[in-house]
């Protein structure tokens, strides 16, 4: 027997014992309870790999040996979020994604592009059957279609609703003026009524003015009879609303009782971040980021591209 050919079976055989060796650790150390969990038994995997290793010697077990250290060395460390978040306690969602009215929205808009008359009626039927409070944008989406049915339909209901929503807001600001038992609790529910139907802003500029003054007028009314009742919801409401109308000085009003209420509280900064991005008041904004980055509050996705954006 040659040199080369001994040195050959000397590489056969440490590589058949090799493997055997990784096949028999593996399946005496498997973690059986783990496998119960995933529904799925590992050992096969390990099986396989010691098949591949004795049909492919040194070449087998060099490759899972590199894979390994990569995976170890690499994809295991853990990502540096430092420039990613100021904080990386995890994040409570308190409000829940309206799925229903987001998802609503886009395809009435497909539908008016394609001028597809049975799908947007049906689109508009749909929404109409849900909470329509709630999908006021999205119907006024309709008011321009070309299909007149759908139109008509989608204005009809629209004034329905809106003139409902007058009606009701001027009760409930009416009670509020006489200043009696309940008006604290009629303020509360105006703020959070109102700010509903004003959010989706489905009014002409004028009379969507009048009524954001009113949300604001009955938020004052809390400010001034009950500030717990003036919940940090409530003032990022009034400051959204009144940013919408361009009325930034009564804003900056609202950013200040915010602060002065509520100075933990992420909605005291990203109201003050948006009113100074919206005005192009540079300074002032990286004052506020810079006392947000000092403060334990943990910042959302949004606000992080409001800063990213500014910057």
């Amino acid at each position: 027997m040659t040199y080369m050919e001994l040195c050959f079976i000397l590489v056969i055989l440490i590589n058949a014992i090799v493997s055997l060796v990784y096949l028999i650790w593996n399946i005496v150390h498997v973690d059986k309870r783990k496998c119960a969990e995933e529904g799925k038994d590992n050992r096969t995997g390990y099986i396989i790999k010691f098949i591949i290793m004795i049909l492919c010697p040194v070449t087998g077990p060099m490759f899972f040996f590199t894979s390994y250290a990569i995976y170890r060395t690499v994809f295991r460390q853990g990502a540096d979020l430092a420039d990613v978040i100021f904080s990386k306690d995890r994040v409570k969602v308190h409000k829940r994604a309206d799925t229903e009215r987001e998802g609503n929205l886009a395809p009435i808009e497909e539908a008016l592009a394609v001028s597809d008359k049975d799908s947007l009626r049906t689109l508009v039927l749909n929404v109409v059957r849900g909470d329509v409070k709630n999908s006021l944008a999205s119907i006024a989406l309709a008011l321009n279609s070309e299909d007149t049915e759908t139109s008509h339909y989608a204005a009809s209901v629209l004034r329905d609703e809106l003139n409902d929503f007058r009606q009701k807001s001027q009760e409930l600001y009416n009670a509020i003026k006489q200043d009696g038992e309940q008006s604290v609790e009629y303020a509360s529910i105006l703020v959070e009524y109102m700010n509903n139907v004003l959010a989706q802003d489905v009014f002409h500029d004028m009379e969507q003015h009048t009524y954001v003054k009113m949300m604001e007028e009955a938020a004052g009314f809390l400010y001034m009879k009950d500030k717990e009742k003036l919940t940090p919801e409530y003032m990022e409401w009034v400051c959204l609303r009144l940013l919408g109308i361009k009325e930034y000085k009564d804003m900056e009003l609202w950013c200040d009782r915010s602060r002065e209420l509520y100075p933990g509280e992420l909605s005291t900064y990203t109201c003050q971040l948006k009113l100074y991005f919206t005005i192009e008041d540079r300074n002032r904004f990286f004052d506020v980021l810079n006392r947000l980055r000092q403060s334990d509050i943990v910042i959302d996705k949004e606000t992080l591209e409001l800063i990213r954006i500014f910057s």
